[in-house]
């Protein structure tokens, strides 16, 4: 039986039934439901709404729901309309009439409301200790090669020497912010939309702080009608989590690039990488490049969520159910991608000298030679210049910066001396920049 049943004097078509089912999706928060309900009950009880006797019943059937469902002794009917359902009417089959009290003072809008917030919280978290086990892996590999010079690159050129240990800093940086956006979402979404109703509170004497304590929640929604039609946080969250599905995509594309013959910077471990069905020698980064396909799917959710959130009139509309697929999806895409690249980065082995090879080629330290011009006092202008032109004749005679002798450097600019070796020795030039 449906839970609004009573208005209707049929039974709904099989086809509306399907349509209008999110146990599918929903019942992946069935923890959260009970979770929210046992507190609603509490206060229920407290406030004396409901009797001891029935409180105790209903809690502690609700318990006996959530221990059968994480053991697998019962199973949620696919047939369900939701998962609030399934629940309230399993209860109500297990401890009779008192089970049809739980309701009491609530509404599946602020009840869906408070799940919805209650698992995203838990995502929240789970999410940032998987960024924060990442971050670790990135250091841990550039401590491992602190010393590794590679060339640094701008439009995908060689430009300046830094080390690999400061190229994979920049990325936890990144990963520091992602980790700084969840939990600022996370700390506006902790707030508890239970007593909202389905728009215009509820005339029962519940104690909304209460709850709102409880559940661990910091406060309660001050507007009853935002409260059951907000799903800012939703959309929040999506916008973060595409935020770090943009640093593991660029993440994502250095490795494809690093692991090519072209640059061969880094090889990944065979148990992350997979082959060619016809072409015996490829070692594929599929994982990396998933990873980059996977971006889109994120971000396709957070324009999914803004779509349906964009022309809806207060305060809850059935567009609404919507936003647990695509926010769900999120989550799960980000958690996935992380947990394949921690292991990847922690297995992939660094190829040191082929990075320094790379960087001994492309002139990356004619920045230091001109700098060194402009210790000898000559403006930074005029060094550029003479630089450019040292870097013409290496091009010419087929040389770099550290084999054109000093005859060929005086014959551009006189203030040449021996210290210019010196001065564009890559170690020096990245220690110099405090690499």
């Amino acid at each position: 039986m449906k839970l609004w049943a009573g208005r209707f004097s049929k039974d709904i078509d099989k086809r509306t039934n399907d349509f209008n089912s999110s146990v599918s999706f929903d019942s992946r928060m069935y923890a959260q439901d009970i979770e929210g309900s046992i507190a609603h009950a509490k206060m229920l009880t407290a406030k004396g709404i409901i009797s001891i006797e029935d409180g105790v019943s209903i809690i502690y059937g609700l318990m006996g729901i959530r221990s059968d469902i994480d053991e697998g002794k019962l199973v949620i009917d696919p047939n369900a309309e939701d998962i609030h359902t399934f629940i309230e009417q399993t209860l109500t089959e297990r401890i009779g009439d008192a089970g049809k009290r739980l309701h009491t003072g609530r509404s599946r809008n602020d009840q869906v409301a408070l799940d919805i917030r209650l698992y995203l919280r838990d995502e929240c978290d789970a999410v940032i200790d998987l960024l924060r086990d990442l971050i670790k892996s990135l250091n841990t590999k550039g401590e491992e090669n602190a010393h590794a010079i590679m060339p640094g690159y701008t439009h995908l050129q060689r430009a300046q020497p830094i080390t690999f240990k400061a190229h994979l800093s920049a990325y936890t940086e990144m990963l520091k912010r992602d980790i700084g956006r969840v939990e600022d979402a996370k700390k506006r979404m902790n707030v508890s939309p239970l007593g909202s109703g389905a728009l215009a509170g509820t005339t029962y004497p519940v104690d909304r702080q209460l709850v709102a304590d409880l559940l661990d929640f910091d406060s309660y929604t001050a507007s009853t009608l935002d409260g059951v039609s907000d799903r800012d946080f939703c959309i929040e969250l999506a916008s973060a989590l595409s935020l770090i599905m943009v640093h593991l995509s660029r993440l994502s594309e250095e490795i494809v690039l690093w692991c090519s013959w072209e640059f061969k910077f880094i090889e990944l471990d065979d148990a992350f990488s997979t082959g060619s069905s016809i072409m015996p020698q490829k070692k594929n980064p599929d994982i990396t490049e998933l990873v980059r396909g996977k971006s889109g799917r994120v971000f396709g959710d957070l324009m999914g969520l803004l779509t349906v959130m964009k022309g809806i009139p207060l305060a809850y509309n059935k567009d609404m159910q919507e936003d647990k697929e695509a926010v769900f999806d999120a989550f799960d895409t980000v958690k996935i991608c992380l947990t394949t690249l921690v292991p990847m980065i922690d297995t992939m082995k660094v190829i040191p000298e082929n990075m320094r090879k790379a960087a001994a080629g492309g002139f990356i330290n004619a920045t230091d030679c001109a700098d060194y011009l402009v210790s000898k006092g000559l403006p930074f202008r005029d060094a550029y210049k003479a630089t450019g032109e040292v870097v013409a004749l290496c091009i010419k005679e087929g040389k770099t910066l550290e084999t054109l002798s000093l005859e060929e450097y005086k014959g551009i600019c006189e203030l040449f001396d021996d210290g210019v070796y010196e001065a564009i020795n890559l170690e020096n030039c990245v220690k110099r920049r405090g690499m």
